[in-house]
């Protein structure tokens, strides 16, 4: 599986979000959109919007998402 955390650096959703995969020991690659415009662009490109947290799981996209909804989303993938 592979997981792009698209961040923000200071979103209490995204926070939430590394958290839970963190602790879950799932790998993800975090893309933080602030500092690097292009994971923004990425971001846009994908889902539509800019918003923290999104994630592309596998091309599933989870757009400004919360961890209760990934943590569902991953335990219905499995």
């Amino acid at each position: 599986m592979t997981i792009i955390f698209y961040s923000k650096t200071g979103c209490p959703w995204g926070d939430e979000v590394r958290d839970l995969l963190t602790t879950k020991n799932i790998p993800f690659e975090e893309r933080e959109m602030i500092s690097h415009p292009e994971f923004m662009k990425e971001c846009i490109d994908k889902s539509g919007q800019s918003k923290c947290p999104t994630l592309d799981i596998d091309g599933f996209i989870l757009a400004d998402t919360d961890a209760k909804a990934v943590e569902e989303y991953l335990s219905n993938k499995n």
